[in-house]
């Protein structure tokens, strides 16, 4: 088998792997609570010869599926959790959940995870085919919308012994995922008071909810004193009850804490703290403080990127038929556009020379769907992007690279209702075949010549510089599903 080959069996099992997409799709399960999700993957995979290691890491959802044996051993990364509250009809230009309430795809990890098994199911016929020493893993990573699902695993030793990591991500152009992503915290501030009634005792009373307004405020002045690349955001989870005549004697907010370095997100956190219990202090009540995750920054690696991109453009794109294309119009039309948009766009996927900056804005404009490949330079630096990842702890243990495929339209908003209802389309089924076509060729590369991992190695062990990976999530912290916060 060669590579033609390896990507003729990919296109043979298109619609498995799309059925694949639409299963995860419809289930729809957020962080540490996909059961049905994980259970399929685990299931496609040992029915096509994998050997599938369930509960990983000590998270019942994650899993690794393992074909071949000696080396090297390449990893390919798959996620499958959705976002709480996007529920939405599939192939729709208007808002229409399709179940009020509802959890939705809104960054396309059932295309994710869709694409990254056939991109695993591809390399272990490939192996097969050709009988070559070498081992594939498929690593199930639940939780990553709120949950640091990798970093866990990353705690656990679960990457350990791997000697590349290749990942992808939906998005609305095909590129080089060529980013340096922000490290997080995120923690919950509970705080518990005294009940009373309102009116006629209220000196009785210890108002847990007046401690989280006054924490939130005091947060606000502090975010003018912290470095500008940090970002603070915070949700009230338990306003205290729906009695205003009753002293609310218990509320919460959780707080999601981003900065470039581990060290500037931990020095926020302290002073976040701080603020916390002088809220508590001003109002009489206590704060339990819960660590609830962390993830790492990304450690990017230019010459492992090369080999994704140099696989990328081998690929012949997507076509586009005038049903498609007319339907990413209506969609656009449901969102603001910039009129920098391709600017923005191309931004956030890396940095480019000005003439080809100029060059795929000019052939970009007027469209709403991306049809060609945004270049990528190993000797230009990583665009800086204010978002996070927990494959950032996988790219502190072991070389690591993210391509990105055109499955929806320029525009769209990560973690909106437009993008969960172009996850289940034609659109999106295209850019989750290419993209498992580039990351197949991406391991077939490492598979045959020693010099990718060689290089990659050398890159990783030199950005390093003697650093070595410790998990910023506290030892005795479990994974928290979504819903229970």
């Amino acid at each position: 088998m060669n590579k033609s080959q390896m990507y003729e069996y990919l296109d043979k099992n298109k619609y498995m792997l799309i059925n694949v997409a639409n299963h995860i799709w419809d289930y729809a399960e957020t962080a540490f609570e996909e059961f049905k999700s994980a259970e399929l993957l685990e299931r496609v995979l040992s029915e096509n010869g994998f050997h599938v290691e369930k509960g990983v890491g000590k998270i019942q959802t994650a899993f690794c599926a393992t074909y071949g044996s000696g080396i090297p051993v390449i990893g390919i990364l798959a996620e499958f959790d959705a976002l709480s509250g996007l529920s939405q009809e599939a192939h729709c230009s208007v808002k229409q959940p399709a179940r009020p309430g509802g959890n939705g795809h809104g960054c396309g990890h059932n295309l994710f995870a869709g694409g990254s098994v056939g991109a695993a199911l591809a390399v272990k016929t490939y192996i097969k085919s050709n009988n070559l020493p070498g081992t594939v893993k498929l690593f199930g990573c639940p939780g990553e919308e709120g949950g640091s699902g990798k970093a866990f695993m990353a705690r656990e030793g679960v990457f350990d012994g791997l000697d590349i990591a290749l990942a992808w991500h939906p998005q609305s152009v095909n590129a080089i995922f060529d980013v340096n992503f922000l490290a997080n915290y995120q923690v919950l501030y509970k705080f518990t008071g005294v009940a009373a009634h309102a009116a006629a005792a209220p000196q009785k009373g210890r108002s847990a909810l007046d401690s989280v307004e006054l924490m939130d405020v005091g947060v606000n002045y502090l975010r003018e004193h912290i470095i500008q690349q940090a970002r603070v955001h915070y949700a009230v989870t338990n306003s205290g009850g729906f009695s205003p005549n009753v002293v609310q004697p218990a509320a919460s907010v959780l707080y999601l804490i981003r900065a470039p370095k581990t060290s500037q997100v931990e020095e926020i956190y302290q002073r976040i703290n701080n603020i916390a219990h002088g809220a508590a202090m001003m109002t009489g009540t206590s704060v339990d403080i819960q660590f609830i995750k962390a993830c790492a920054n990304v450690i990017p690696n230019k010459s492992l990127s090369k080999v994704m991109y140099d696989n990328l453009k081998e690929q012949e794109l997507p076509v586009y038929t005038p049903e498609e294309i007319q339907f990413t119009d209506e969609i656009a039309k449901t969102v603001p556009q910039s009129e920098n948009r391709e600017e923005e766009l191309l931004r956030r996927v890396g940095t480019l020379p000005d003439e080809d900056f100029k060059s795929c804005i000019h052939q970009l404009k007027n469209k709403n769907l991306c049809d060609i490949v945004i270049p990528f330079y190993e000797d230009n630096p990583s665009a800086q992007l204010t978002i996070s990842s927990d494959v950032g702890d996988v790219s502190w243990n072991v070389p690591t690279a993210q391509v990105m495929t055109t499955c929806y339209a320029m525009g769209t908003p990560e973690h909106s209702w437009q993008l969960v209802s172009q996850g289940r389309t034609s659109i999106g089924y295209k850019g989750m075949m290419l993209a498992a076509k580039v990351i197949a060729g991406s391991a077939v590369d490492a598979l045959q010549n020693p010099a990718v991992i060689e290089n990659a190695r050398t890159e990783f062990h030199n950005h390093l510089n003697g650093e070595t990976y410790k998990c910023s999530i506290p030892d005795d912290i479990l994974p928290t599903p979504i819903s229970s916060l």
